[in-house]
C-alpha cells in the first residue's frame, strides 16, 4: 500500500541539515574516523605554520590562517557534509509515498567493508578483507515485490520474522511509482524497531505521520 505524501511533507521528514543520528552514521568506522583526524591535524598544522610565516610578509597569511582552522574542524564538518549529501539524494525525488507492507523474506549476506594489504610472517604482502554480516529484508504488499532494505546485523535484529509489518518511504521519479528510485530506512511497529543502513527519516515525525494516515 502506497500513500503519497502531501507537498512539503518530504522535506519535513528528511532534513537538509544532519541530525545527531545522521552525524554518527556519517562519521564512519574507526578507520575512516582516523583518516579524518589525520587529514584534519596534518592539513591544519601545515596551513597554520604557513600562515605564521606569511602573516607579516604577505596578504595570503590571514587566508592560510582561516584554511588552517577549517582543516582542524574537518572532523566535525566532514560528517555533516556527508550526511547533507545523502539526505539531498532522497529529497530531490519529485514523488514520495508511505509504504506499508510486510517482510516477505530475509537472508544474511557477508559484505566486504574494506580491503588492505598486510605483511605476513614471511614478509610477503597478502590481501586482508574485513567482512561483516548484513541482514537483507525483502519487502512486498498486495501488489507484489517492492524492494530491499539492507543493514549490518545486530543482536536485536534476531527477532525479525517474515510476515511482520514494515513501513518506510518510497521515492520515485514518476508520480505513478511505476519505477522505484529509493527506499528510506524502515519501521517495524510490532517490534518498535528501526532498520536500515542510514537513518534518513526524522523518526518520531514519521511514526506520528503513519499513525495519522494509517491509523
Amino acid at each position: 500500500m502506497l500513500i503519497p505524501l502531501k507537498p512539503g511533507e518530504l522535506v519535513r521528514l528528511i532534513p537538509a541539515v544532519a541530525t545527531g543520528s545522521q552525524f554518527s552514521a556519517s562519521s564512519g568506522n574507526p578507520r575512516k574516523l582516523l583518516q579524518r583526524v589525520l587529514i584534519s591535524v596534518i592539513g591544519g598544522v601545515i596551513a597554520l605554520l604557513i600562515s605564521q610565516v606569511l602573516l607579516f610578509r604577505s596578504q595570503a597569511g590571514p587566508v592560510f590562517l582561516v584554511v588552517g582552522f577549517v582543516f582542524l574542524l574537518y572532523v566535525l564538518w566532514g560528517p555533516i557534509l556527508e550526511a547533507g549529501r545523502r539526505n539531498a539524494l532522497l529529497r530531490r525525488y519529485p514523488a514520495a509515498a508511505i509504504f506499508e507492507g510486510v517482510v516477505a523474506d530475509l537472508f544474511r549476506r557477508e559484505v566486504v567493508e574494506n580491503r588492505r594489504e598486510q605483511a605476513n610472517r614471511q614478509g610477503r604482502l597478502e590481501l586482508v578483507e574485513n567482512r561483516r554480516t548484513w541482514l537483507c529484508l525483502e519487502l512486498e504488499d498486495e501488489d507484489g515485490y517492492l524492494g530491499q532494505i539492507r543493514f549490518p546485523l545486530e543482536k536485536k535484529h534476531e527477532l525479525i520474522r517474515p510476515g511482520m509489518v514494515i513501513r518506510c518511504l518510497v521515492l520515485s521519479e514518476r508520480k505513478d511509482f511505476s519505477r522505484i528510485g529509493a527506499l528510506s530506512d524502515g519501521w517495524l511497529p510490532q517490534l518498535k524497531q528501526w532498520v536500515g543502513e542510514y537513518p534518513y527519516l526524522l523518526r518520531p515525525a514519521f511514526e506520528e505521520l503513519c499513525l495519522r494516515r494509517l491509523g
